[in-house]
Parts: C-alpha cells; sequence; structure tokens
C-alpha cells in the first residue's frame, strides 16, 4: 500500500534530541526552540516567531492578541481545518463564512467586502495546500475597515505571495507542524508577529501570563504573573525534531515539488479531455507542494475513485467538511451570501500521496491507476 502521508524525518534529529537529554533541558524555549524561531524569523522576514503547541494555539493566541470578544465577528472561508473556527469561537466570536474561489480552494476575495459589518474585527485568509490567497485585496479591505488580517498558514511554511512568505503578510500568521505538514514535529505550530510592539504581550500570552522571557533575558530580576495567558510552549525535543529538517528545508522542497510537477505532468491528458481538473497555482504565488489534489466530477465518482484506488494499494483521501455545514458550524457562525462553491468543490475534491520521500516510481504507478479508472468509466 502506498500510504497517503509518511512524517518527514531527518537523521540528524535524534542526535539533537540526545542533547536535548544530556543537557538536562527538554522543557520549552531551549537552545532548539530558539534555532527554530530564529530560522523563521530569516526566511520569513517576520519581526518575531514563538514555537506553539500547535498551529490551532497559535491561531487562539493571536485571537487574544488581536482583542478578540464576545459579539465580534470574524470573516474566513468554511473550507478549512476546524481550529480556524474554533479559535475565535473560544473567545465569543462568531465566524462569518465566505464563499471560496473554485479555482485555488481559497477564501473569494471579492466577496469579503458585503460581509464585513460595524461588528467585524479581523479577516481570515487559509492558504489552502500552501497557494496564497489573494493577499493584496485583502489587505486593502483590512486597511479601509480598519480590521486585523489573521493568516492560517498551517499549510504554508516555505510558500510565498507576489515574493512574501505566507504568515509574515497580515498582522499575525500560523503555521503548523503537525505531522501531516512538509515540516513536522509531531504535534507543534508558531505564532509570526508581523509588527515588534506586540511582541512583549505575545510573549507573556505564550508563558501563562508571565513575564518570564524577560526574566530569562536577564531583562528583570524575577518574574510574575502579569496578564491572562496559557501555555502554549512546545518541549524542545520537539523543537530539536524539527530543526533537523529545516536544515534541509530547501531539499525537502525541492523533492516534493519535484513529485507534485510529476503528478501534473502524467495526469495533464486526463485534464485536457475533461475527465478531472488538477490545482491552480496563481500568478505571484509560489506554492510548496504541500497536497496534490484532483477534482472528480462529483461526490459519487470521487467515492468510487478513492474506492478503485484504495484496490489498487493506493491510500487516497477526501479533505474537509465544510464548516458551516457542521453541527458546531450551524450554532456558532452564519454563512454569507451564497454557497456556490464551498459545498460542491469540497465534495469533488481528492488529495493524492504526498510526502517527503515520495519516489518517481510511486508517483507513475498511482497515475496509472488514476488513468485506469477513467478508463474503465
Amino acid at each position: 500500500m502506498i500510504t497517503f502521508n509518511v512524517p518527514p524525518y531527518e537523521e540528524k534529529a535524534m542526535e539533537y534530541i540526545s542533547e536535548c537529554v544530556k543537557n538536562q533541558k527538554i522543557c520549552g524555549d531551549g537552545a532548539y526552540t530558539r534555532r527554530c524561531n530564529e530560522w523563521i524569523e530569516e526566511r520569513t522576514g517576520t519581526a518575531k516567531c514563538l514555537l506553539t503547541t500547535s498551529c490551532t494555539h497559535a491561531t487562539e493566541m493571536a485571537a487574544l492578541l488581536a482583542g478578540i470578544k464576545e459579539g465580534d465577528e470574524v470573516i474566513m472561508p468554511s473550507y478549512t481545518f476546524v481550529s480556524t473556527g474554533d479559535a475565535f469561537v473560544l473567545r465569543g466570536a462568531v465566524p462569518v463564512f465566505v464563499d471560496i474561489r473554485p479555482d485555488t480552494m481559497n477564501i473569494d476575495e471579492n466577496l469579503i467586502e458585503a460581509a464585513i459589518t460595524e461588528k467585524t474585527r479581523a479577516i481570515v485568509p487559509v492558504h489552502y495546500a500552501g497557494v496564497a490567497c489573494e493577499m493584496d485585496k485583502i489587505m486593502e479591505l483590512a486597511g479601509k475597515y480598519h480590521l486585523m488580517v489573521i493568516e492560517d498558514a498551517a499549510q504554508g511554511v516555505m510558500a510565498s505571495y507576489k515574493g512574501k512568505a505566507l504568515g509574515a503578510i497580515g498582522d499575525y500568521g500560523c503555521f503548523s507542524f503537525h505531522e501531516t505538514k512538509n515540516y513536522s514535529m509531531g504535534e507543534g505550530g508558531a505564532l509570526l508577529i508581523r509588527d515588534s510592539e506586540h511582541i512583549e504581550d505575545a510573549e507573556i500570552i505564550r508563558e501563562k501570563g508571565t513575564n518570564r522571557s524577560k526574566f530569562y533575558r536577564g531583562q528583570i530580576d524575577k518574574y510574575t504573573w502579569v496578564n491572562f495567558g496559557s501555555s502554549y510552549l512546545p518541549s524542545d525535543m520537539n523543537a530539536a525534531y524539527l530543526y533537523a529538517q529545516l536544515e534541509k528545508a530547501d531539499e525537502i522542497n525541492e523533492a516534493r515539488l519535484a513529485c507534485w510537477n510529476r503528478y501534473y505532468e502524467n495526469l495533464t491528458p486526463l485534464m485536457e479531455q475533461g475527465r478531472i481538473e488538477l490545482p491552480v497555482v496563481p500568478e505571484g504565488c509560489v506554492h510548496n507542494a504541500h497536497m496534490f489534489y484532483i477534482k472528480a466530477a462529483d461526490v459519487v465518482e470521487r467515492t468510487a475513485l478513492i474506492d478503485y484506488l484504495k484496490e489498487h494499494q493506493v491510500h487516497s483521501v477526501f479533505h474537509y467538511i465544510p464548516l458551516h455545514n457542521s453541527p458546531a458550524g450551524l450554532r456558532f457562525g452564519r454563512f454569507h451570501g451564497e454557497d456556490k462553491y464551498t459545498t460542491r468543490e469540497s465534495e469533488r475534491l481528492t488529495r493524492l500521496p504526498m510526502y517527503y520521500g515520495l519516489t518517481m516510481e510511486q508517483v507513475d504507478y498511482i497515475c496509472e491507476q488514476v488513468k485506469k479508472f477513467y478508463t474503465a468509466g
């Protein structure tokens, strides 16, 4: 069976984890946490990166820093993971779902303005599959209506929009280092802070509401509880596992892109025949090969395709169930405008195996099975 995902791993990870143990520094904010933060800051240009226990927690921190409170409205796509909504629902805010573009599966930037009300406080673009949302338009709207922009860049590490790293464009950006992502620490994430004046508040929230970060830097002689917060620090052993991959980030990225391009080349004839649709990467967007998907005609065909591939030893999967149709989405949020594409496109999408270590021979085999399915049909 060609599995859908294999978590990334680099041999140096065990050496780095052992170093943490030998140095008796396995809690948060150790040497490897700092190295990961610095690597992300250097590669993205963000003012500050803070490694977190998950992208979910990074988004929760962003909601706290943005001052989101009960009754506020936050605009986001419905086609996203539950964490995008959870972070704001926990603050008592209302997720306002807007339809997506059928080409990129990202929020339709041209529908956002009509969803803005006097209660709107933030826009949350989700960069699906590591392909950027139309950030110029989104930032323009945020400036016009004095809104915060919190980028859900869970899938966007090493991707960019018009030369700017995803996650470093809005006020805050959120990365994921879950085991299904391009770079992983098992469970983990990062908060990117664009403006330096918000760094101290972010450090306090991340350190359980204390000013311990300043204490560690020798800026104060003792630390104390100064504001609300929680424990968002990952173990330094997790950071050590991640750092081994970040050292080889370009190599990992190139390998994934090679597989993505092989998929696209092999399946283009089916697209040209009108049998399937393939991913779209708009001009100005540099993606990171986070995933490769195809779109079937409808949910019936997609189900048959997934079953066929499983019978032929290929594990493929569908993706998100739109939030606005879920029990919690119906309870906590609302959909603005017409659901023209969100549900329809979500029911057509099939993700094919994509991970660091996937071979060209495996990609070719998967494509051959997809072709056989459509030839038989």
